[in-house]
């Protein structure tokens, strides 16, 4: 019997650093930055910051699953790509929803769109603590569950943070595709301009793409037998 992730302890789940606990931690911020949200009685550019901290969460957390979570499941599961398919197309929905927020700023419809993006986000974790995760809690270990653990975290450092209608939602396309524009969503992100936000512009730069590396590194890792060993290339480094 699948049992919720929602109702389990964390030494159930594998322990803080695993995938399910890391997944658990997300979703609950989410669900925190929603509530204050629809809460109001802040101002409108407080309104639009949460706003902008749901949407840097929900597209960096969306493309580590896809790159990371979504293809062990196809491959371990017997019903795997449809369970994939549906949370896929529930991603892709609020996607779209996002860009036609971001689109029209000053459309009446603005806030209608949100709530539906709010309650599609609130069916897509319902969908994932209750059916998706615990079938990783059945499959696997604590440690295979940590080491995913830490390739979706290391995906997410390098996901892009916005809509892009032109990547792709399976590996290897997402990431061909995405972590490119992920380096130009994260510096709009930090600070747009010049001055200070220019130097550090290059260290993120350069941050992304060492990440990127251990990523790819790590995502191998994931993927691999408990027993399996073998030797990593040199983590890309910046002069």
């Amino acid at each position: 019997m699948t049992v919720s992730i929602t109702v389990q302890e964390p030494a159930q789940l594998g322990g803080s650093a695993s995938i399910l606990m890391r997944q658990r931690r997300d979703h609950a911020r989410l669900d925190a930055l929603m509530n204050r949200w629809q809460a109001g009685g802040v101002t409108d550019d407080e309104l639009d910051a949460l706003w902008q901290d749901i949407v840097q969460l929900v597209f960096s957390h969306a493309f580590a699953e896809e790159t990371v979570l979504w293809p062990v499941l196809r491959r371990t599961e017997a019903d795997g790509e449809e369970l994939t398919g549906r949370v896929e197309a529930e991603h892709q929905a609020i996607n779209d929803l996002i860009a036609q927020v971001g689109k029209s700023p000053d459309d009446p419809r603005r806030t209608e769109w949100i709530q539906q993006a709010f309650a599609l986000i609130r069916e897509d974790i319902r969908d994932e603590e209750d059916e998706l995760l615990p079938r990783l809690r059945e499959r696997f270990g604590d440690r295979r569950l940590r080491r995913i653990g830490a390739a979706w975290e290391a995906v997410r450092a390098t996901a892009p943070t916005r809509p892009h209608p032109g990547v792709p939602r399976r590996p290897p396309g997402n990431a061909l595709r995405g972590v490119p524009l992920s380096v130009f969503d994260r510096l709009r992100d930090l600070a747009p301009g010049s001055g200070p936000a220019a130097r550090r512009a290059a260290l993120v730069v350069c941050g992304a793409a060492g990440v990127a590396g251990a990523a790819a590194l790590m995502i191998r890792a994931a993927r691999r037998p408990e027993h399996a060993r073998g030797r990593h290339p040199r983590r890309p480094t910046c002069a």
